[in-house]
C-alpha cells in the first residue's frame, strides 16, 4: 500500500509517501520554492517524495489530502451569514477565490499531480480527511505508543479548534471538540497581532518574548477575552476580535481593554508588550493543563500523543510533561499543518488500506528523526561547491570532527549541512547553525550577525541524549525540541546587585549559567537530545567537542536568516553562509 499525503493551499504545504506504514519521504514546499510559509501546491516536495522512493504516480494507491475544503467553505459562508452586514469587504475578498478555487481542489490535485510528468493518477484515487483528524492521526500512529489519548489544538480545521480523542492499534478516534469561532490558537494568534508581529508566523516571538514579562494582564484576559471551565474547554467573547469576518486579528474594543493600538513592526518593544505576552503564554499553559488532566481523567490512558500548532509551544508541553498526569507524552516535530500530510497518508494506509500498525517499544517512533528529507551525495555536493566558485576542502570524517570542535571551542560559528533534511519546523543537526553554549558572546552574535533577528530571541540546546540529566531538570529524551526544561540549578550562576536591576530587554546582559548562550532569561531551555542511533554523525561531533572542552552541549538554531527557509541544497547551505558572518560551512 502506497499513499501520497498532501497539505496545500493555506500555508506551509507539503507532501508525504508513505509505504506500508512506513513513512519514506516527508518534506515542505517552502524548502524548494525559498517561499517561506508557501502554501501553493507542493510540486516540488510531492516531486522529491515520489523519487526518494523510486517510483511513479501510477504505483501510488492513494493520495490523501489533509482536510474536506467544502467543509471549510460551509463555515465561511456560515460565518459571514452570521455576522452581516458585518465583514462585507473580507467576503468580497474570500469568496471570489473559494468559488474560483478552493471548492474545486480536487480538481486542482488532479491537474497538479498529473501535471508533474511523473506518470498519472486517476481522480477517484484522491481522498480527503477531516482537518483534526490528520493532526490526531500524525500525532498517534508514528508514536511510540500502541495506545494513548490524543489532544489537537490549533488556529482552526474545517469547523473543529480542539479536538480530544483515543488511538488505538490501527484506530484513530475523536470523539469531543470546540468549534470556531473559539479557538485557542486564535486567542495566541490575536496577541501576536496585537504585539506587531505576524499571524502564523511570529508565534514563537512571543513565547520567546513572555519570559521577559509578568502576568499582569492574565485576570483581565480572563474576565474579558476568554471563560474557562474546569476541564479547559473555553469560550472566546467576540466583541473583542475581528478574524471572524475583518481583515485583522482584533478590534477597537481589543485596543480599548488593553489602552493602545497595535504595535508596529518597527516600534522598540516595551515592558507592557512584555507584560502581555507572559499574560497570554500563562493563560494558555493553563489552558492546555486543564484540557490534558480532563483528557487523563475521562480516558483513562498513561500517554498522551499532541499535534496542531498549539502543540509547538514548547513551554506549554514542558509543563505538561512535569505537572500533567500523564506519564508519557509524544508531540508530532511537525506538529503544524505540514505534518498533517503524514497524518491523513498514514490514517488512509491503516483504515481503507488495512495496513496493521505494528508495535512500538516505548523509546521507538516511526519519525526517523524527522530526518525525512533530501540528501545529497558528496559527488554531488563538491559539484555545486565547483559551480559556485567556492573555496572548500575535503577532510576525512576523524580529522573533520577534531577540526570542527577546535573551531567551536574558539567561538567560531559553524554551518552544519549532511544527511537528510529535517521535517517540521526544527533544524535538528542536519541543517543547523552551531556554536558554543559556554561563550557569554554566542546568543548576541548568533541574533545580530547571523540570523539578523530581534536579540531577545533565544537558542537551543542540541546535548547528547545521555548526558541530558546532568545539564537540565529532565531525564527523558527530547529528540525534537518540543519540551522546555529548566537549567539543572547547580549549573545557575548567582546575580550579581546590578544584574538583579535589570529590567526589560536589558536582562540579556545577565550571565545566568555556565551554559549562558542557551539559557533564556527564565533559565529555561528547548531541549534537543541527541541519539548515537538516530544521527550518529551529530552525535559524534557533539561527542568531540565534549572530549575537548568536557562540555556535552552545542547551541543549535535552524540553517536559515530571517524570513528564509531552513536551507535545503548544498546551493542555499553556501548562499546563506556567504550572506552572513559565518565563520564555517561544513
Amino acid at each position: 500500500m502506497i499513499v501520497l499525503g498532501i497539505s496545500a493551499f493555506y500555508h506551509d504545504s507539503a507532501a508525504a509517501l508513505i509505504k506500508d506504514g512506513q513513512i519514506i519521504a516527508a518534506a515542505q514546499q517552502e524548502r524548494f520554492s525559498r517561499i517561506k510559509h508557501d502554501q501553493s501546491f507542493p510540486c516540488d516536495a510531492i516531486t522529491y517524495c515520489l523519487e526518494e522512493a523510486g517510483i511513479m504516480l501510477d504505483e501510488v494507491d492513494h493520495v490523501g489530502f489533509y482536510d474536506k475544503p467544502l467543509l471549510t467553505f460551509n463555515r465561511l459562508l456560515e460565518t459571514y451569514l452570521a455576522y452581516a452586514p458585518s465583514g462585507i469587504k473580507s467576503f468580497i475578498k474570500a469568496i471570489p477565490i473559494w468559488v474560483k478555487e478552493k471548492i474545486l481542489q480536487k480538481s486542482l490535485i488532479y491537474d497538479g499531480l498529473n501535471g508533474l510528468n511523473l506518470g498519472q493518477i486517476s481522480e477517484e484515487k484522491i481522498l480527503f480527511g477531516f482537518h483534526h483528524h490528520s493532526h490526531a492521526s500524525s500525532a498517534f500512529y508514528p508514536s511510540p505508543f500502541d495506545e494513548a489519548a490524543i489532544l489537537v489544538m490549533d488556529g482552526v480545521g474545517e469547523w473543529a479548534t480542539t479536538s480530544t480523542g483515543v488511538g488505538r492499534g490501527s484506530i484513530v478516534k475523536l470523539d469531543k471538540e470546540i468549534r470556531f469561532p473559539h479557538s485557542l490558537g486564535m486567542l495566541y494568534s490575536a496577541f501576536t497581532y496585537y504585539l506587531g508581529f505576524k499571524v502564523n508566523d511570529g508565534e514563537y516571538k512571543v513565547m520567546g518574548l513572555a519570559p521577559y514579562g509578568e502576568p499582569k494582564y492574565v485576570q483581565i484576559i480572563y474576565e474579558n477575552l476568554i471563560n474557562v471551565k474546569e476541564d479547559g474547554s473555553y469560550h472566546l467573547n467576540m466583541d473583542y476580535f475581528n478574524y471572524c469576518t475583518g481583515l485583522t486579528m482584533t478590534n477597537n474594543n481589543f485596543n480599548n481593554l488593553f489602552g493602545a493600538p497595535p504595535r508596529t513592526a518597527l516600534t522598540p518593544l516595551n515592558q507592557r508588550d512584555m507584560d502581555l505576552a507572559r499574560s497570554i503564554q500563562v493563560v494558555t499553559e493553563e489552558i492546555v493543563l486543564k484540557l490534558a488532566k480532563d483528557l487523563h481523567k475521562k480516558s483513562g490512558h498513561k500517554n498522551l500523543c499532541m499535534a496542531g500548532g498549539v502543540a509547538l509551544n514548547c513551554v506549554a508541553n514542558g509543563r505538561v510533561l512535569r505537572e500533567g498526569p500523564f506519564e508519557n507524552i509524544w508531540i508530532q516535530p511537525a506538529a503544524g499543518d505540514a505534518g498533517a500530510a503524514i497524518g491523513v497518508a498514514l490514517a488512509i494506509c491503516h483504515t481503507t488500506g488495512g495496513v496493521e500498525r505494528r508495535s512500538h517499544t516505548k523509546s521507538d517512533d516511526r519519525m526517523s528523526g524527522s530526518y525525512l528529507g533530501p540528501s545529497f551525495e558528496e559527488t554531488e555536493i563538491h559539484s555545486s561547491l565547483s559551480s559556485l566558485g567556492a573555496t572548500y576542502q575535503s577532510y576525512t570524517e576523524d580529522n573533520l570532527f577534531g577540526k570542527i570542535s577546535e573551531a567551536l571551542a574558539s567561538e567560531s560559528i559553524v554551518g552544519w549541512f549532511q544527511g537528510r533534511m529535517e521535517f517540521g519546523p526544527r533544524a535538528l543537526g542536519n541543517r543547523s547553525i552551531i556554536g558554543d553554549p559556554r561563550s557569554t558572546k554566542m546568543q548576541s552574535m548568533l541574533n545580530l550577525k547571523i540570523k539578523y533577528r530581534e536579540g531577545f530571541r533565544p537558542f537551543a540546546p542540541a546535548v547528547l541524549c545521555e548526558d541530558v540529566s546532568k545539564y537540565f531538570e529532565m531525564d527523558i529524551e527530547s529528540p525534537y525540541m518540543l519540551l522546555v526544561a529548566p537549567v539543572l540549578s547547580s549549573r545557575l550562576k548567582k546575580p550579581t546587585k546590578k544584574d538583579k536591576g535589570r529590567e526589560g530587554l536589558d536582562r540579556l546582559k545577565t550571565v545566568r549559567s555556565d551554559l549562558p548562550a542557551i539559557t533564556h532569561v527564565d533559565n529555561s531551555a528547548r531541549v534537543q537530545t541527541v541519539d548515537v542511533k538516530t544521527n550518529p554523525r551529530f552525535h559524534k561531533l557533539i561527542s568531540t567537542f565534549k572530549q575537548k572542552t568536557g562540555c556535552g552541549v552545542l547551541v543549535n538554531t535552524s540553517f536559515n536568516v530571517r524570513d528564509e527557509p531552513i536551507v535545503c541544497t548544498p546551493e542555499d547551505a553556501y548562499r546563506c553562509f556567504m550572506a552572513t558572518e559565518m565563520d564555517v560551512l561544513v
